[in-house]
Order: structure tokens, then sequence, then C-alpha cells
């Protein structure tokens, strides 16, 4: 049947630079399926990656190869018959080891496979030599190479505290920024959580167009086979022959029925994250709306404040003409109790001469 997908994964995808052999130079501008491809009419295991339409991966395991963990999250391995080393940086360390586990499985897949091949030429004494272009291999689409792996990340919001004023009204005032302050952060945060859903939403909704056609190719290929096993059925006068055939092809079936329903569970998923997408939309809309309303009882508060200050000023203003008042009277009274004093003490000698 072909070369078959046996394990897939994401990652970003590297190639040591060719002048330099010592920086990687990124051949995918996002994480892109990698996948472990088996030849059983070749028996022999590939690496395929594919971006968009191009193959910026096609390496053939053989036994003498090495994939070796540079760090937590980045992996590595030369291929001699390319004449290049691929890198492949992963979002987690699991992935990273799931990938070299699985690299270390088919290699030793491959070597048991030469092995086998050498002992069958040894016993039937006739050498074959390897294609000359063993290397090239049937033409792959996009969508056999299927991925997993995605990864979310968190945001932080932090709250600022408002200073403490003297009057009440002023404290209402800042109490009401550090609200509004509050919202704002909360409406930024909300704002770029959108963003990074708004894109998801969109490559999972070319994703969802991608499998519907995929599924819509898995179900004309069954149909196809069921029709090719009627055929054979009918036509083919070698039983055993048919009877291998048809166990393969129904076989074939199965497995194109498991991916469709990975397919559908895969569509269910991306269907709730649309429905989480649009549950953070009305969120937002929701904490806009409170902003604005705290904006405008911002404003009224401001005008308040505005008239306070005005009212204060003027009873300020009021005070102070009062007090220049009062103590120009207190001087008035002051000159007419000395008048008064001296009076009375001019009476009481004018009484006492008399």
């Amino acid at each position: 049947m072909g070369e078959q997908p046996i394990f897939s994964t994401r990652a970003h995808v590297f190639q040591i630079d060719p002048n330099t052999k010592k920086n990687w130079v990124p051949t995918s501008k996002h994480a892109v399926t990698v996948s472990y491809f088996y030849d059983s009419t070749r028996n022999v295991y590939r690496i395929i990656s594919l971006d968009g339409s191009k193959a910026i991966i096609n390496s053939t395991i053989t036994p003498n190869m090495t994939f070796t963990k540079t760090s937590q999250k980045f992996g590595q391995w030369a291929d001699s018959r390319a004449n290049t080393v691929y890198g492949l940086g992963f979002s987690s360390e699991h992935h990273l080891s799931k990938f070299a586990e699985k690299f270390q499985e088919f290699k030793e897949a491959a070597r048991l496979a030469k092995e086998k091949s050498q002992e069958k030429m040894e016993l039937t004494s006739t050498p074959s030599q390897e294609s000359a272009g063993g290397d090239l291999q049937s033409p792959l689409t996009p969508e056999s190479i299927n991925g997993t792996d995605d990864e979310r990340t968190p945001d932080v919001t932090q709250n600022s505290e408002p200073r403490p004023e003297p009057t009440q009204n002023a404290l209402s005032f800042t109490h009401s920024a550090a609200i509004s302050k509050h919202w704002e952060a909360e409406l930024a945060t909300l704002k770029g959580n959108n963003a990074k859903l708004t894109a998801a939403l969109l490559e999972s909704t070319a994703n969802v167009k991608q499998w519907k056609q995929q599924l819509a190719a898995y179900q004309e290929e069954a149909e196809r086979l069921h029709k090719r096993v009627t055929e054979l059925e009918c036509v083919s006068s070698q039983a055993n022959a048919v009877h291998t055939h048809k166990t393969e092809l129904n076989q074939t079936i199965q497995e194109l029925e498991e991916t469709l329903k990975v397919k559908e569970e895969e569509i269910e998923r991306l269907k709730q994250e649309i429905d989480n997408a649009r549950e953070l939309q009305e969120q937002r809309d929701s904490l806009t709306q409170k902003l604005q309303e705290v904006e405008i009882r911002n404003k009224d508060l401001e005008g308040q404040l505005s008239d306070l200050e005005q009212r204060l000023e003027k009873s300020q203003n009021e005070q102070e003409a009062f007090r220049n008042n009062l103590k120009t009277l207190l001087e008035i009274l002051d000159g007419k109790i000395f008048e008064l004093t001296e009076l009375r003490d001019n009476l009481a000698k004018l009484l006492e001469c008399s």
C-alpha cells in the first residue's frame, strides 16, 4: 500500500548553515508537522515534513544515524545522503523524548531489516545493488501528515492601588481612577487574548477546511476500495490471492475509518475552542461597557470636584474679607474705648476739683 504515517508531532525545523557548518538556519516560519513514514514495499523508514507543498525534511533512517538531544527542547541528527544536519525545536521536553524514542525504535527496525536483507542475499547468493534513485520517494501531500500538539500561554494582570487623599470627594475620585485603571488593564489583557484566539481560530478554520477535504478524499478512497474488492471477488479466479488482497483492503478501510474518527474528534475540539473564543468576546464587550460607565462616572466626579473647589475658593475669599472688616472694626472700637477712657478720667478730675 506504499508509505503510511506511523507517528506525527509538531516542531520548528532547522538546517545547519552549509557555509559555516555552525549556525542553524530556520526552514519553517512556525511549527510544522514532522512525521515518521514506513515504506512497506522497500522496507525503509523516513522522516518527512512539509511546509505547504514544499518538503523541508526528507530523510531516510539508516542504522548508523544518531539522534542527539542538545537541550531540553532541541534535538538534531546528521543525514549523510542529504549532506546536511537537521534540527528540531519542540514545545516541551516530553515531545522531544517521544520523538527520540521513536527515532531509536525505527533505527533499530531499519538495522534488523538490513540484516535480514543481507542474510537473504547470502542465502540466495544473488547480489543486489541499490537503485541510484533510492533517495527519491513518492511525492507526499500535506494532507498525509497529521499533528496534535497545541500550546496556550496565560496572561498576567497587575492591579495598581490608589493613593488616599484628605477629602471624601477626592477619595471617591481616586478610587474610581483605580477602578478605571484596573478595567483598562483587564481590557488590554482580553484584547491580547482575543488577538491570539482570533489567530488560532483562523488557523483552526483553515485546518477544518483542509481536514474536510481529507475526509472527503478518504471517503472516496474507501468507496473506491469497496468497489475494487467487489470487482476482484467477481473477476479473479485465484481465491487465495483475492482473499489476501481483500484482507489488505479491509485493513486499509479500517485504518481510514479510524482516521476519520480522529478527524471528527479534532473538529469537535475546534468547535469548542470557537465557542470559548465567542465567550471571551462577550466578556470583552461587557468589560468595555463597564469601562465606559466608569469613565462617565469619573467625568461627573471631576465636575463635582471642580465645583467644590470653586465654592471653597469663594468661601475663603469671603472669610478673608470678613476678617479684614473685623480687624478694621476692632481698630475703630479700640479708638473709641481709648476716647471713653480719657473722657472718664477727665470727668473724674472735674468731680475732684469741684
